[in-house]
C-alpha cells in the first residue's frame, strides 16, 4: 500500500510537472505572439479614446467596460474558433485575409489623413445626437465593430507565428494572447481616459507637489489624445503596408519585401552604430509609404465611386 501510494505521488508529480511545462509553453508562446502583433495593439490602445470623448465622466469607465468585454467576446466566440478552424482546414487563406485586414488598416489611416486635410469628419454626425443612452450605445457599438478589425488583425498575425504548435496549444496560446492583450489595452485606455481626472483631484490636495502634478496632468490630456491619435494613424499604415509588404512574396512578388529588405540592411551598415535600430526604422518607413499608397489607392477609389453613384441618382 506505501508503495502503490508512493507511486501515485511520483505520478501525480510528474503530470504537476508536465502541467507547469505546457503552462510555461504557453506563456512563451503567446509573449512571442503577442510581440507579433505590437503594433495592432499600439493602434488599438490609440483608437479607443476617442470614443468616450463628449460623454459623461461618469460614464467613461462603465463604456471602457462595456468595450472591453465586447472585445474579449469577438476574440474568444468568434475571432479564435474561426481562426483554429482557417488553420486547419485551409491553413493557405491566412495570407490573403491578413493581407485584406492590412489592407483594411491602411483605407482606415489614409482616410483619416483625407479628412484632417480636408477638415472633414465623419465622426461629426456624433454630435448630433442629443439622448445620452443613444450616443452612449452608438459609441460603444461603433468602438466594438471597429475592434473587431483590429482583433482579428491580432489573432490572425498571433496564429501565423504558431504554426508548429498542436491544435490544442494554438487554442491555448490565442486565448491567453486575447485575454492579456485585452486586459491591456482596455487597462492603459482606461488610464488614460481618467486621467484629467486623477490630475483635478490631485491639484486639490494640499501638497504643493501633488498640485503641480494634478495641474500637469489636466494639461497634458488633450495634448496626449492628440499624440495618441497621430500614433494611431501612423500604426495603421505601418502595420498595414507591413503584413501586405510580407504577404507579396506569397503571390509571386517576393522582389519588393527582398528588395525593401535589402536596401534596409544595406543602409543601415553605412550607419556606424545603432545598426538594427537603423534596419527597423527603414522598413518600417517603407512600410508606411507602401501602406499609404494602397490606403490612397482605396480612398480615391471609393471616392470616385460615391461621386459616380451619386452623379447617377
Amino acid at each position: 500500500m506505501p508503495g502503490g501510494l508512493v507511486a501515485l505521488l511520483d505520478d501525480v508529480a510528474a503530470l504537476a510537472k508536465l502541467a507547469a511545462a505546457s503552462v510555461d509553453d504557453v506563456t512563451a508562446a503567446a509573449g512571442r505572439a503577442s510581440a507579433k502583433a505590437a503594433g495592432v495593439v499600439i493602434d488599438d490602445t490609440a483608437v479607443t479614446p476617442r470614443y468616450v470623448v463628449g460623454l459623461s465622466p461618469d460614464r467613461e469607465l462603465p463604456i471602457i467596460w462595456k468595450i472591453a468585454l465586447g472585445s474579449l467576446r469577438n476574440k474568444l466566440l468568434f475571432i479564435l474558433p474561426a481562426a483554429l478552424a482557417l488553420s486547419a482546414l485551409a491553413p493557405w487563406a491566412l495570407t490573403p485575409l491578413l493581407m485584406i485586414g492590412g489592407s483594411y488598416l491602411c483605407f482606415e489611416a489614409a482616410e483619416k489623413i483625407v479628412e484632417a486635410l480636408s477638415g472633414v469628419h465623419h465622426a461629426e454626425e456624433v454630435a448630433a445626437i442629443d439622448d445620452p443612452a443613444e450616443l452612449e450605445a452608438r459609441q460603444v457599438s461603433g468602438a466594438i465593430r471597429t475592434d473587431f478589425i483590429l482583433s482579428a488583425e491580432i489573432m490572425a498575425i498571433a496564429l501565423a507565428d504558431l504554426p508548429e504548435l498542436s491544435l490544442a496549444m494554438r487554442a491555448a496560446v490565442l486565448a491567453a494572447v486575447a485575454v492579456a492583450i485585452t486586459a491591456g489595452v482596455y487597462g492603459v485606455v482606461a488610464a488614460i481616459v481618467k486621467m484629467d481626472d486623477i490630475g483635478l483631484h490631485l491639484s486639490r490636495r494640499s501638497s504643493a507637489l501633488a498640485r503641480t502634478i494634478g495641474h500637469g496632468l489636466v494639461r497634458a490630456m488633450p495634448v496626449l489624445l492628440r499624440a495618441l491619435a497621430n500614433i494611431g494613424v501612423a500604426a495603421m499604415v505601418w502595420v498595414g503596408g507591413g503584413i501586405i509588404l510580407h504577404g507579396l512574396a506569397a503571390f509571386g512578388l517576393g522582389a519588393i519585401p527582398h528588395g525593401v529588405e535589402h536596401f534596409a540592411e544595406t543602409a543601415a551598415h553605412a550607419i556606424p552604430f545603432g545598426q538594427a535600430v537603423a534596419e527597423w526604422l527603414i522598413t518600417a518607413i517603407a512600410s508606411a509609404i507602401l501602406g499609404l499608397i494602397v490606403g490612397g489607392v482605396i480612398v480615391g477609389a471609393l471616392h470616385l465611386w460615391h461621386a459616380r453613384k451619386g452623379a447617377a441618382h
